[in-house]
C-alpha cells in the first residue's frame, strides 16, 4: 500500500513537472513569435547612423545619400548623427552604449582598425561588441607632388630617398590616420629613410606641398579635386590593389615596383553586439542593393569611392585582417603606442 502511494506520488510530481515544462515552452513559443514578428516589422521608427566624421566631409556626403536610398526602401527614417574627434572612438562608445535592436548602427572603418593598433587600450572590442552588417565604401590614396617636381615615378621617388637619405620629406595627416601609416608603410616596404611630416588638415598639407616644405603628399581623392584639375598637383601613383576609378591612367604604387603595398581605406556598418540576426540580414541585403543606386554610385564616383557592399562575415574578414595589418606596421616603424 505505501509503495503504491510512493508510485502515485511520483506520477503526481512527474505531471506537475510536465505541467510546468508545457507552460514554460508555450511562453517561451509566445515570446519568440512576438520577437520574430518584430523583426519582420523591422524598421518601425527611425534608425541612427553614427558616424565619426564631420558634416560635409565625404564619409558624411555619401553616407547621407545613401540614407535616403534607405529611408526610400524600408519606409522609416535613416538619419546620420555626427561625432567626430578622438579617431572614432566617441562615435563607438556611443553605438556600443545603445541597446542591440537595429535601431542605432555604427559607421566603421579603417581607422577603427587603426586605433586597435596604436591605442594602448579602448573603451571597446570592436570585433566582440558589435555585428558586422556590410561594406558601404573603398577609397584608395592618391600619391602626389607638385606640379614641376623632378620627382615624376615612384621609383623616382625611391631612387631619391636611397641616395638622399632622410632628405626627403612626405606629408600626411596627424598619426592615427591612414594617410600616415600608409607613409610608414611605404617607408617599411621601399626600405628607405624618409621623413614623415604629419599637418592637422588636407589643406595645410597640400600647401606645404605647393611651397616645397614637403616633397610628396599621401592624400584621398575628394580633398584634392580641385588642384588635380587646376594641375597644382600631379598624381604618380594610387595605393590600392588595382587602379582606381577616379584616375584610371595613373598606375597603382605596386604597378610601379614596390609589391605588397596595398593600402585601401574602407567605411562598414556594424550594430551593438546580440542584435537579432534577421534584423543584421535585413540590413545587410536593403544596404547592398541601395548601394547599387545611381546617385549613390555617381557620388561615390565624384567622391573617390568605390560603393560596394559585402556579407557581415566578409567584413568581419576585413576588420581581422586590417588590425594585423597595421599591428605590424606600426611595431615595425616604432610607432608609440597612445594612452
Amino acid at each position: 500500500m505505501g509503495a503504491r502511494k510512493k508510485s502515485a506520488d511520483g506520477y503526481a510530481f512527474a505531471g506537475s513537472v510536465c505541467r510546468y515544462v508545457g507552460i514554460l515552452l508555450a511562453a517561451l513559443f509566445a515570446l519568440s513569435t512576438r520577437a520574430v514578428d518584430a523583426q519582420s516589422g523591422y524598421p518601425s521608427r527611425p534608425v541612427q547612423l553614427i558616424i565619426s566624421y564631420g558634416a560635409g566631409s565625404t564619409g558624411d556626403v555619401s553616407m547621407r545619400i545613401l540614407m535616403e536610398q534607405l529611408t526610400a526602401k524600408l519606409g522609416q527614417p535613416f538619419l546620420v548623427v555626427n561625432k567626430p574627434g578622438a579617431g572614432g572612438v566617441a562615435a563607438a562608445q556611443a553605438a556600443e552604449a545603445t541597446a542591440p535592436d537595429g535601431y542605432t548602427l555604427l559607421l566603421t572603418g579603417n581607422s577603427s582598425t587603426i586605433s586597435v593598433a596604436l591605442f594602448k587600450s579602448l573603451p571597446y572590442n570592436i570585433l566582440t561588441d558589435f555585428d558586422p552588417v556590410t561594406m558601404v565604401a573603398n577609397f584608395d590614396m592618391v600619391v602626389l607632388v607638385k606640379a614641376g617636381s623632378p620627382l615624376k615615378s615612384v621609383q623616382d621617388i625611391v631612387a631619391y630617398a636611397k641616395a638622399h637619405p632622410g632628405k626627403l620629406n612626405m606629408g600626411t595627416l596627424a598619426p592615427g590616420t591612414t594617410q600616415y601609416l600608409a607613409a610608414e608603410l611605404f617607408k617599411i616596404a621601399t626600405g628607405t629613410d624618409v621623413a614623415t611630416v604629419p599637418f592637422h588638415t588636407s589643406p595645410d598639407m597640400m600647401t606645404a606641398l605647393l611651397r616645397g616644405d614637403v616633397d610628396v603628399d599621401f592624400e584621398f581623392f575628394a580633398p584634392i579635386q580641385a588642384m588635380l584639375a587646376d594641375h597644382k598637383v600631379v598624381p604618380l601613383a594610387t595605393t590600392g590593389k588595382t587602379r582606381a576609378d577616379f584616375l584610371p591612367d595613373i598606375p597603382t604604387v605596386m604597378e610601379s615596383g614596390i609589391a605588397d603595398f596595398d593600402v585601401t581605406s574602407w567605411n562598414g556598418i556594424v550594430a551593438p553586439a546580440g542584435t537579432p540576426r534577421p534584423i543584421i540580414d535585413k540590413l545587410s541585403l536593403t544596404t547592398i542593393e541601395a548601394l547599387q543606386a545611381p546617385s549613390v554610385q555617381d557620388a561615390g564616383r565624384r567622391l573617390g569611392m568605390e560603393m560596394r557592399g559585402s556579407t557581415p562575415e566578409q567584413l568581419t574578414a576585413r576588420l581581422k585582417n586590417d588590425i594585423a595589418k597595421w599591428t605590424d606596421v606600426v611595431e615595425k616603424a616604432h610607432i608609440p603606442k597612445m594612452d
